[in-house]
């Protein structure tokens, strides 16, 4: 995979006082709501962690740990088919760009990887990580609002998806299940029907130009100070438009591409579970991934799922008749996962970062970004173009 290069202008002192605490002031960049929404995710993380290990001591922790022991490889070869549906998702996301000079097939990949690695393991609310792919695209020389466009309608689309893919679950709940779960699916579906309606308010609300209207109320209350604002976010509401407009790319995107996103994480919830020594149907291991996802998702407020997803995999695996401590061994393999994939993933994001710092020492001119520093990169990367 290839990590994209940046071109990035800014003074030589600027640039050399930037690695000493690189890590930390990149991590604002990603946070929504400042210090409050780091202190909340903190919090959850911790509840979600004790709520983890509850659950396991609830249950046969040597049990867990031997299914785990037994079968450390095969969960390892079951984390790697997560590459998969990485493979899929980054043309999908490359689909989307309509312009001239969108980043190659290799570059995509590789911010698709560290997008899904940082919204994956830290406390972001689940955008964090599009925020820093947002900055990186820019610097790779992608117009702001294609980038930003691009970003949203991905998300748009796989909201989109997540909700049929779930309610196909749920289906085949209610077809196969036993009468003494019933109560449990029907309860699965009330919450997607309660939540549909504002996923679907969120995937359909390009048409109400939000970003232009949302900084057109900023400029009023910062008294006109954000004119240069409002013209680059009406600018990223037309580029939606126009991406929505493509229909074959949308069509495509749907009837194409997702598909072979959940083949590739079914397939991960398929091998693992055949490891583990419990063998279930593609069809079944789709239920599981479909649900597990939608729980996870819309507990999007807790870092990397932490409780939410051990607790998921324990009330749908239950009802497809997995044993709960088999239910924990597999939420277990999704950690696996988060290892061998997204912790090489913040590492690919630190060596992307570098290379910004170290264009910009190479270069060693100065600019209007030269002394706003990293940490004021999705702001500053916006008003560039």
């Amino acid at each position: 995979m290839r990590l994209p290069r940046m071109a990035r202008s800014g003074s030589r002192g600027d640039a050399l006082q930037r690695p000493r605490n690189l890590f930390r002031r990149r991590i604002p960049v990603a946070m929504v709501g400042g210090r409050a929404m780091r202190y909340v995710g903190r919090f959850a993380a911790a509840a979600g962690l004790l709520v983890s290990l509850w659950l396991v001591m609830q249950d046969d922790p040597d049990t867990v740990l031997n299914l785990l022991r037994a079968s450390a490889v095969g969960l390892v070869v079951a984390a790697l088919a997560h590459v998969l549906h990485m493979f899929a998702n980054a043309r999908a996301w490359q689909t989307l760009m309509l312009a001239p000079r969108a980043p190659r097939y290799l570059t995509m990949l590789g911010l698709l990887w560290i997008r899904e690695s940082i919204n994956g393991l830290l406390p972001v609310v689940r955008i964090g990580g599009d925020v820093v792919s947002f900055r990186l695209l820019v610097k790779s020389g992608l117009l702001s609002s294609m980038a930003a466009a691009s970003l949203i309608v991905d998300m748009q689309l796989t909201v989109i998806s997540q909700l049929l893919f779930a309610a196909i679950s749920v289906g085949y709940l209610f077809a196969y299940v036993q009468s003494a779960t019933l109560h449990i699916v029907s309860h699965l579906a009330w919450g997607i029907v309660v939540i549909a309606p504002a996923f679907a308010i969120f995937a359909l609300i390009q048409h109400a130009n939000p970003f232009e209207r949302l900084t057109r109320v900023l400029d009023r209350i910062a008294s006109g100070k954000l004119a240069e604002l409002v013209g680059k976010s009406a600018s990223i509401d037309e580029t939606i438009k126009r991406i929505w407009r493509h229909r074959a790319v949308i069509l495509r995107y749907l009837l194409i591409w997702q598909p072979l996103q959940v083949c590739g994480t079914t397939l991960q919830i398929w091998l693992a579970l055949y490891f583990l020594g419990s063998p279930v149907s593609f069809l079944q291991a789709f239920v599981i991934d479909s649900l597990v996802q939608a729980v996870n998702n819309a507990a999007f407020f807790v870092p990397a799922a932490l409780g939410v997803q051990e607790g998921g995999f324990l009330l749908i695996g239950g009802m497809l008749g997995l044993e709960p401590a088999t239910c924990l061994a597999l939420a277990g393999a999704r950690r696996v996962r988060d290892l061998v994939i997204f912790v090489p993933g913040m590492l690919a994001w630190q060596i992307a970062e570098s290379r910004i710092s170290g264009t910009g020492r190479a270069s060693g001119t100065t600019g209007p970004d030269a002394t706003t520093g990293i940490a004021s990169g999705a702001d500053a990367d916006g008003l560039e173009r």
